[in-house]
């Protein structure tokens, strides 16, 4: 159960009876009146829309998590933030027992309980309760945070309001990045192995990390170590000023984009950077210098810079996943093991990365659905998984067996330099949240790297260069009538839309193409890629004009990319 000593507000929700107290939940259900007519789903991002529309959906969060963490007998997390959606928005999460995402069978519970009538809200609860034989003597403990919107504090209010509908306990941390809540529900969860449910534990086991490892690079001059943070006017600013005391002189990091003056997310962080390809609104590049930029809840990450002729560079996940995917198999080999490695990525991954893993590295590569559930869920399945989306959200799991091989190696190996090998690489797995994409994490294991290998940003750009690419979206009457196997690589309906897609991307080089839906709004989105911009935007707009007349396109046909 949440203890005292770990930041935010810890509440007690006590009543006089242990069993589900119906008519509480009645009354303050009609506190929460659900808006006529909104129905809503929860996909991998949560429930995401206008922050007015959201006080119902937070409220039965709060009822949900209660009765999550009554069947797992473990904290459930629950945080409030609609991550690179403008700051009108918003938006709820739930975080399961080891820091994961929300088990699929209750995202199924979250969207139905979202979208009860208000008459229905108990019994969709009890068919819950019995379904998943919930104990409802068990106590139940919640840890929430939010993102720093307007609307976040009075939505965690409502999520607090439900939670004491159900007599849970909960543990309001207040201000945190989306990978922050889901650390401290694993280290709860955990009793501690995984680190301190605490911010002041989440800042010293990744400062104490990042300071051993860098204590191994050579000295390459302070230019090296200067990084330029765009932190999309949100939390991330907030948090990386709380941490920045507690890192070595070495990495000297300016923040830009900290809130104190901007909309969050307005033209700038990680998406506008990775989506407009330019650095983002109130920061001034200057040739070679090495930034990133953050999302508005810190769980992805891109880099970038200008050359010397002044052209802007993207460094995006698959070269984030890349770059740590040659640093641990360097690391393997230098421990002397034989773990099982793999990379996974997503059918928007730059075909040139995967080549580059497969070809060059000789790193199985897998693909799965878009979605980081997909990617976490594949990546579990090898002694050392790394994933990233295109996006730069991403991260590094180490399986259980291979974590204590490493730490057994840097306690009692025999031979000194595997010692001393082991020991960076146990410092490099607790730099990395293994719960979820952390936008600080990732940033410290990079400059590690970085560090490391004496690499500069053009360096670690230039180790493969990505194809050209282009993606677009076509308006449709019903995203439903697309449907997609092979990871969404294939279009299996409607019909002859594959094989169109097909005929098309044998006219050029090096080409692909695929389709997809949207999983928010009736949108269908194209993604090609060719030998060259050109052949890319091409493949592109007919890819484009053959979902239009075989999808049910709407309003002007897409016109050729300009």
């Amino acid at each position: 159960m949440p203890g005292s000593g770990a930041g935010g507000h810890v509440g007690w929700c006590w009543r006089a009876r242990a069993e589900m107290d119906f008519e509480a939940v009645g009354k303050c259900s009609a506190l929460h009146l659900k808006p006529a007519g909104l129905s809503l789903q929860y996909g991998t991002a949560g429930f995401r829309t206008k922050a007015e529309q959201l006080d119902h959906v937070m409220y039965r969060m709060g009822l949900l998590a209660v009765l999550r963490s009554k069947q797992t007998k473990s904290t459930i997390g629950v945080m409030v933030t609609a991550s690179h959606n403008p700051e009108e928005d918003n938006g709820v999460k739930l975080v399961d027992p080891l820091g994961e995402m929300l088990n699929p069978s209750w995202e199924e519970y979250a969207t139905h309980l979202a979208n009860a009538e208000e008459h229905e809200v108990q019994s969709v609860l009890a068919e819950i309760c019995q379904k998943e034989a919930v104990n409802l003597h068990q106590q139940a403990s919640v840890f929430i945070g939010r993102d720093t919107r307007p609307s976040s504090e009075k939505l965690s209010q409502s999520v607090i309001d439900g939670i004491c509908a159900l007599q849970g306990q909960y543990h309001d941390y207040g201000l945190l990045t989306t990978p922050q809540l889901h650390y401290m529900v694993c280290c709860q969860n955990t009793q501690g192995r995984y680190g301190k449910a605490t911010l002041e534990g989440y800042y010293n086991k990744l400062s104490k990390a990042f300071v051993e490892l860098i204590k191994q690079a050579s000295n390459s001059g302070d230019s090296q170590r200067c990084l330029k943070v765009d932190c999309a006017n949100g939390i991330g600013a907030l948090k990386l000023k709380e941490m920045e005391h507690n890192l070595p002189q070495q990495l000297s990091i300016h923040i830009y984009n900290d809130g104190s003056k901007e909309k969050l997310n307005h033209l700038c962080g990680a998406d506008f950077v990775k989506v407009h390809q330019k650095p983002p609104l109130g920061l001034e590049m200057k040739p070679n210098e090495r930034c990133c930029s953050f999302d508005g809840d810190a769980d992805r990450i891109v880099y970038y810079y200008t050359d010397a002729a002044g052209h802007f560079h993207l460094i995006d996940g698959d070269k984030i996943a890349t770059l740590i995917s040659i640093f641990l198999k360097e690391s393997l080999v230098k421990v002397g093991q034989k773990l099982m490695m793999g990379v996974v990525q997503t059918a928007y991954a730059n075909g040139n990365s995967t080549r580059y893993l497969e070809e060059t590295m000789k790193v199985p590569v897998h693909c799965v659905k878009t979605g980081v559930k997909h990617l976490h869920h594949k990546a579990q399945e090898f002694d050392i998984g790394v994933y990233f989306e295109a996006n730069g959200h991403g991260t590094v799991l180490f399986s259980k067996a291979a974590e204590e091989k490493i730490r057994h190696l840097a306690k009692e190996g025999k031979d000194n330099q595997k010692r001393e090998a082991a020991k960076m690489f146990e410092n490099t797995i607790d730099l990395i949240n293994q719960t979820v994409g952390d936008a600080i994490s990732d940033m410290l294991v990079i400059e590690a790297i970085l560090a490391l290998k004496g690499l500069t940003v053009q360096e670690w750009d230039d180790i493969y260069t990505d194809l050209p690419n282009r993606q677009l979206k076509v308006k449709v009457a019903d995203r439903r009538v697309i449907d997609t196997a092979d990871a969404e690589r294939c279009a299996i309906s409607p019909p002859g839309l594959q094989e169109k897609i097909d005929d098309l991307v044998k006219k050029y080089r090096l080409s692909r193409a695929f389709v997809r839906p949207s999983g928010t709004e009736d949108v269908v989105r194209v993604y090609a890629e060719a030998d060259t911009q050109e052949n890319a935007d091409a493949l592109a707009h007919e890819v484009s004009l053959a979902v239009y007349q075989l999808a049910g396109g709407v309003g002007e046909p897409p016109q050729p990319v300009s």
